[in-house]
């Protein structure tokens, strides 16, 4: 139940939410690219939290591994989270797709208008660790939506005939929600020792 394969196959069974994902998500860094006003403010805090949140571990005594630590269970917990909490109709990971891809639109807009290079912030500051951190994301929140349309479907078929069936998409819905957790966590687990070593290494050497 818990193969490598097996998690790829269900992934075939949340296809239209993989896509509604994407599209979350391409949306939030367009949005966070050309935001401004309240809007902007908003992404400010976000980052400035980041930030101190980084010059705290910065000061400690081993920095790469309280990054690890910090960068792991952050992105580990809210992504198992995001998966379960779509059972409140997936209105938590939309909200959770959208922002962050704000927040890297925005900081990556912010980031040039200052003279980086947009090719050392994307191929640097997040390939390394991105490729990897990115599209679990986005699968985890596709399976909250995924969640939230089984929850959907189940509340409107209250008492219909075709409500008999949904006992069965449960079962293996949540099974596939399992799968899924194990490989969020392991594939996170991996994207985190990137991000603290060698995305560590590149951006401060």
């Amino acid at each position: 139940m818990l193969k490598f394969s097996t998690f790829l196959r269900d992934l075939g069974s949340i296809r239209n939410a993989l896509i509604w994902s994407v599209i979350l998500f391409v949306a939030g860094i367009g949005a966070g690219w050309v935001s401004t006003g309240p809007l902007q403010d908003i992404l400010l805090n976000q980052i400035g939290g980041l930030q101190e949140v980084s010059r705290q571990l910065e000061q400690s005594g081993n920095v790469q591994w309280n990054f690890f630590i910090f960068i792991f269970f952050n992105n580990a917990i809210k992504s198992v989270l995001v998966i379960y909490a779509g059972i409140f109709f997936g209105i938590l990971p939309v909200i959770f797709l959208v922002i962050n891809g704000m927040v890297i639109g925005f900081l990556v807009h912010i980031t040039t208008d200052n003279g980086a290079s947009l090719f050392d912030i994307v191929v640097k500051g997040l390939l390394p660790h991105g490729i990897i951190e990115i599209p679990v994301i986005i699968i985890a929140c596709a399976f909250g939506l995924k969640f939230g349309g089984l929850a959907f479907r189940s509340l409107i078929e209250v008492g219909s005939a075709k409500r008999q069936g949904l006992g069965k998409q449960w079962e293996t819905f949540m099974r596939r929600t399992l799968t899924a957790s194990c490989w969020v966590i392991i594939l996170l687990f991996i994207a985190a020792i990137i991000e603290s070593t060698i995305t560590f290494s590149i951006v401060r050497g």
